[in-house]
């Protein structure tokens, strides 16, 4: 007969839910980053609007947009994040990943979709872009790496531990 640890569970047995913790967590990451951008490059710095190739009115019109969605999807998440805490299902080391992918995944969709694919918007106006170009991709593409490596970190973590109960 071996011994086994048991899987933790809520008292109404739900297992942990380490992909559930990392969907979840992408949503915040990607909504937190909508927030960096909106507030720091849009308000702070006024560097561009959501959407640049109209009117004034048109570009404050995007913005507002884009922070409600922003708001929407933070809410949401948050409410997710807190039911998997409330059934005791949160994975915390897949929602450190999922966080950080879903701060990549908004940084780089923005800078390759965004600024060059849909030019809807550039990161500064009246100046050379290319080195905020590089910039602003490879900040998202250390943001994706992070939560890449926190990922498969997270996996093996929870394949030694259900190998071990």
């Amino acid at each position: 007969m071996s011994s086994s640890r048991p899987v933790p569970t809520d008292p109404m047995g739900a297992p942990p839910r380490p992909r559930r913790s990392l969907v979840v967590s992408v949503l915040i990451g990607v909504a937190v980053m909508a927030a960096v951008d909106e507030i720091v490059f849009h308000q702070v710095l006024h560097w561009h609007h959501f959407y640049d190739r109209s009117t004034l009115g048109v570009g404050l019109l995007s913005d507002g947009l884009l922070h409600t969605g922003e708001l929407l999807a933070l809410v949401a998440g948050f409410f997710l994040f807190a039911d998997l805490r409330r059934r005791r299902a949160l994975s915390a080391a897949h929602a450190w990943a999922g966080f950080f992918l879903g701060l990549g995944v908004f940084q780089l969709f923005d800078g390759i979709v965004d600024h060059k694919l849909l030019r809807l918007h550039q990161v500064r106006y009246g100046v050379d872009v290319t080195p905020y170009d590089w910039a602003w991709n490879v900040t998202g593409l250390v943001l994706l790496l992070i939560g890449a490596a926190l990922t498969v970190r997270a996996g093996r973590r929870a394949a030694r531990d259900r190998s071990t109960a």
